[in-house]
């Protein structure tokens, strides 16, 4: 009798640990430090729930850190973008198109870190520089190539990581020859749309999705020289756990394509009004038709 219990004890130890993502377990969720990035944290947290899995969000600071995490397992998947692995985590500076820049990015993840990419969620929140309108009208700005001539007078603001890295302002300059600023401030992304309305800067590194662009009438120069890459936001998860856990790797990739650049203007502003990132991702959700109202 006794050799029974033992066995079937071992059996149900066995059956309880099969499958990462069971029911029970608690899949853990991480997202970067600005809006757009806690809506997606959220509406993947919330699809999955719905989907009777339990959820842990937590925020963390920039994509290294994200994609580190991931990597080294201390959580089970985020939303990244294309272009941002293409720059940042593979060093990549040639331009290429939308789907080369992911089947790129997918297949270096799966190789060097046994990271897969399932399909995006349909926008492409790309940077551009912005200026406000009679700034472009006083220096008859159209393009970033027409801004060279005139950058040393400016400040520019942005987010640390666009400062340093190599798809944002250090490849930036190697394109643009002569591009140098005044003087360059670090600050949060959502305090450098208000504070370039308000004149405290000149230029700011927006993100196309962004909603105070439109609702501040700011203006965007157009990167002539095509040097940002395309920004497709994609939930990404290790290679193991993926293949552990089919039914989660579905769910996520029923959100594949359903938002464009257009309504994440709208969705990411309601937050910076006021909104709480988990309510704007249950509007997503049911605008989309995957929850009901």
């Amino acid at each position: 009798m006794k050799k029974i219990l033992i066995i079937l004890m071992a059996s149900m130890l066995v059956l309880s640990m099969a499958g990462c993502a069971g029911k029970n377990d608690v899949i853990k969720i991480t997202h970067k430090d600005y809006t757009e990035q806690r809506i997606t944290g959220q509406l993947i947290s919330l699809y999955l729930e719905s989907k009777g899995y339990e959820t842990d969000v937590v925020e963390l600071s920039g994509t290294m850190l994200c994609y580190t995490a991931l990597k080294n397992g201390d959580v089970d998947m985020y939303a990244e973008f294309t272009g941002s692995a293409y720059g940042a985590i593979f060093n990549q500076t040639e331009i290429i198109g939308v789907q080369e820049t992911y089947d790129y990015v997918k297949k270096a993840s799966e190789e060097t870190d046994g990271i897969t990419w399932l399909t995006p969620l349909g926008w492409n929140n790309t940077y551009v520089l912005t200026v406000r309108p009679e700034t472009a009208e006083e220096y008859n700005l159209a393009t970033i190539s027409d801004l060279v001539a005139v950058s040393g007078d400016m400040i520019l603001g942005s987010d640390d990581e666009f400062i340093n890295r190599a798809d944002g302002l250090v490849g930036l300059k190697e394109l643009y020859t002569g591009l140098e600023f005044a003087d360059e401030v670090s600050m949060d992304q959502g305090l450098t749309y208000a504070a370039l309305k308000d004149s405290e800067i000149d230029i700011n590194s927006s993100y196309s999705t962004d909603g105070r662009i439109a609702k501040y009438g700011l203006i965007n120069l157009e990167d002539d020289k095509n040097f940002f890459p395309p920004y497709y936001v994609t939930p990404i998860l290790k290679l193991e756990y993926a293949e552990e856990n089919p039914e989660v790797v579905a769910a996520l990739e029923e959100l594949g394509g359903h938002w464009t650049s257009t309504d994440m203007q709208a969705y990411n502003l309601m937050v910076d009004e006021g909104e709480s990132a988990s309510d704007v991702a249950m509007l997503m959700l049911t605008d989309a038709g995957l929850l009901e109202k």
